[in-house]
Order: C-alpha cells, then sequence, then structure tokens
C-alpha cells in the first residue's frame, strides 16, 4: 500500500541540521519510507493524498528508557534521592503488578497515551512479573507502539515483595521469552541494576542475551550512593560499567540509563564498544542524581538517546523531555564555567529520533528504507505577532503546545492515532 502524506516535512537527516521541506510530500510504501519531495513525482500523480494543509509532519519520538509499571506513581516522591525514592515508592507500586487485572488496565493506558503523545518507538522496562509483563507487550502491540520491552530481573535488595530466587529469575526469564512473540514488540534482556542482581543471575543473564541475540538495558552511574554501594558489592570491580562487561552485557545493543556521574575510562569503554547512553534529565533532577554532561558525550562521539524515565521523569510528552535535555545541558554549561557549550533545539530533537534510528539499524531522519514512523502537529493556535518560519514553529512547538496539537501519528506506515 502506498500512503503519501502531504505537509510541512521537518526531519533531523544530520545531527544539529533540520531538513524542512515546505508544501512537501513524504512518501511510503508498505510501511517503508520511499523518498522525500518538494513536488509530487508523476508516478504517484493518481495515487490518494492525505493533504495535512499548513501543519507540521515531523518525525516521531523513540522513548529509550521509561519504566512501565511506575506509570501509576507518576509525579510522585520527587522530594526524595533515588535509593529512598525506589524503597518508599517504586517497590511497593511495582508489586501490585502480580495482579493482571491491574497490570491489563494501568499498561493499556500507559500504551495509548505513548501514542496520543507521539512516541512509537520504545525501550522500557517492565516490572519481574513474567505474566504482567506479556500483559504490556500486548498492549503496546495492540496500541501501535514499536520496540523493546524486558521484563525486569532482581534476585536480591528488593524486599520481601520485589524479589526473585535466582532460579526464579532465570526459569521465568527463559519462559517469558518462549512466550514473547509479536510482531512489533520484541524482548531485551533487563537486569534491574547491579544491586539487584546476584552475580550467578547476571552471569546467566549475559549467557542468554549472547545465545538469543537480544540487547540487555540496566541502569549505570546514576547517583553517587548507588555508585559507592556497587563498589561494596563488587570489590573486584575498578568501575561500575565492569559489573556488566564482565558478563558480556557491554556492546552496540546495550542501553545504559542516566551516566551522570561516569567517569573518562567508564566513557571511553562505552565509545569503544558502542554501548549506548541513555540521557533522562528529568528524572536525573526530579531525584537530585545531577546534570549529566550530554553534550560533552555527544561531541567526544558517544552513542547518545533520550529517555522519560518515567516515572523519575515526570513527563509522558519526549517534547517536554526534549525541552529538559535542553535545559539540562545549559546547566551543565554554567556547571562547566561556560566552556562545554549547550544543545540546541535540533540537536537535542536529534537525539530524541534520529539518534534512536541507529539503535534500531536505520539510517537518520526520513531516510528512504527507514520505516515511516511520524507525527502530525497543529500548531495554528499558538498566537504570533509576526509571521514565523516553519523551523520558528518547530522549535517553538518543542517547548509550547496546545491540548491536542498532536492530529495524527503514525508507526511504521500504520496510522495509529
Amino acid at each position: 500500500m502506498t500512503l503519501i502524506l502531504k505537509g510541512n516535512i521537518i526531519s533531523a537527516e544530520k545531527y544539529g541540521e533540520l531538513n524542512i521541506i515546505e508544501n512537501g510530500y513524504l512518501i511510503a510504501n508498505d510501511g517503508i519510507i520511499e523518498g522525500m519531495y518538494q513536488e509530487l513525482p508523476k508516478q504517484y500523480e493518481n495515487y490518494d493524498i492525505i493533504d495535512y494543509g499548513d501543519k507540521l509532519i515531523m518525525q516521531s519520538f523513540s522513548d529509550m528508557h521509561l519504566h512501565a509499571p511506575q506509570y501509576p506513581m507518576l509525579g510522585m516522591g520527587m522530594d526524595l534521592p533515588l535509593l529512598d525514592w525506589l524503597n518508599t515508592y517504586t517497590f511497593p507500586v511495582e508489586a501490585n503488578f502480580k495482579n493482571t487485572d491491574f497490570a491489563r488496565k494501568v499498561y493499556k493506558e500507559l500504551a495509548q497515551k505513548l501514542i496520543k503523545n507521539g512516541t512509537t518507538r520504545v525501550a522500557m522496562f517492565s516490572s519481574l512479573h513474567k505474566d504482567a509483563t506479556l500483559i504490556l507487550m500486548e498492549e503496546l502491540e495492540n496500541a501501535g507502539v514499536t520496540g523493546y520491552v524486558g521484563k525486569v530481573n532482581m534476585d536480591r535488595n528488593g524486599g520481601k515483595d520485589l524479589e526473585e530466587t535466582t532460579q526464579e529469575s532465570i526459569d521465568e526469564t527463559i519462559d517469558w521469552l518462549k512466550k514473547a512473540n509479536f510482531k512489533h514488540i520484541k524482548p531485551i534482556i533487563t537486569p534491574r541494576f547491579t544491586p539487584s542482581c546476584t552475580n550467578e543471575l547476571m552471569e546467566t543473564l549475559g549467557k542468554i542475551a549472547k545465545e538469543n541475540n537480544l540487547p540487555i538495558q540496566s541502569h549505570l552511574s546514576e547517583n553517587t550512593n548507588e555508585i559507592k554501594w556497587v563498589k561494596q558489592l563488587h570489590p573486584d570491580c575498578p568501575e561500575y560499567f565492569d559489573t556488566y562487561q564482565k558478563y558480556g552485557m557491554w556492546n552496540n545493543k546495550t542501553l545504559m540509563a542516566h551516566c551522570v556521574h561516569s567517569s573518562k575510562r567508564e566513557l571511553q569503554s562505552m565509545k569503544d564498544n558502542g554501548v549506548y547512553v541513555v540521557h533522562c534529565a528529568s528524572s536525573n533532577q526530579n531525584l537530585m542524581s545531577g546534570v549529566a554532561q550530554v553534550k560533552k558525550m555527544v561531541d567526544n562521539g558517544l552513542n547518545v538517546v533520550i529517555g522519560s524515565d518515567i516515572a523519575g521523569g515526570d513527563h509522558m510528552s519526549m517534547f517536554d523531555c526534549v525541552a529538559d535535555t535542553i535545559r539540562a545541558s545549559k546547566a551543565r554549561n554554567i556547571l562547566d564555567n561556560w566552556e562545554t557549550g549547550f544543545l540546541t533545539v535540533s540537536q537535542a530533537f536529534y537525539l530524541a529520533t534520529s539518534a534512536a534510528n541507529k539503535f534500531f539499524d536505520e539510517l537518520p531522519g526520513f531516510a528512504k528504507g527507514n520505516k515511516l514512523n511520524c507525527l502530525v502537529l497543529d500548531d495554528s493556535k499558538l498566537i504570533s505577532a509576526t509571521k514565523l518560519s516553519i523551523k520558528e514553529r518547530f522549535e517553538r512547538c518543542i517547548y509550547n503546545r496546545e491540548d491536542g496539537a498532536i492530529v495524527s501519528v503514525y508507526s511504521e506506515g500504520r496510522k495509529v492515532y
């Protein structure tokens, strides 16, 4: 099936540069992008066109780190640092997902909210509950979200209500992988973080990931007390990242959230091994973890993407996460005596869209051969004193949108909203 969208097309083909085609055409065949054009090619003249007029057609977002079972506690406990927040709010809330009826209710709403906010790709944590994780994957699939979901593994330091035995964690993970047969939502190995997993469990998860060619996601160097705790648990490891590397979970299909306090050695190893930094600006500030050197990491050639990290982050909309990423880079610039610079709107938008394309084995922007993931935004209700360029309209929408501004969302060529 051929899909032709007409409007003001905006994509981030290069870091820091927007490709804008005013009143242009975006064409996809069977969900795969064929091209972008200022004029409609003759071979498509007799095809139906979906004309969005003066609206903005832009890449939809990839949220590369969020916790699905924390959705019911969005905005709670924001006065606590990470480890206290986990024990006071997160672990007790996640324990509720043993109840599959509760899981179904929450995950159905979450999946629909993601699409409504223009997020079509995710790398998402579930809880440790296998059945609830399968429900999450099903609801995301039904809503039109694509990407990865992980059954969380934790066989220590979760308390009496949120902890598996080592063998239970291994067996449940293997069984989950056998049952996780969805077209658009795929499994990802997910040790919660090093303090939650024994050496035996980490070793086995690394083997499972390797044997099944699966990606991996976890947390890294988010909080200074967390780093001290990891050192106590692993005195044989010079640094936090060594606890993942020694078990084979350190490669170009590894997502590591936060990296607020990563050392030069840790960052260099991430660069050398292609590991992805998932920058979570909102959460880093809310939980008082710190201000990551996001621009410096990008400038030094690391793979950097963006996550909402709900519910440590309090925004469902990746528009807001992009704005927070820009603000965090400006704060870091001030803390660095104005020496590191800050991210522009187009640079931060790239991290939330095109940078993640690489993780999904695609090229930046609306490249030919990519799957069509886009949103259509109506900014006509925003008042302006002068006529704005398409670039100015786009930049303003990162910070300011009316309710209902997103009027359509396409996920892998399917209109899902």
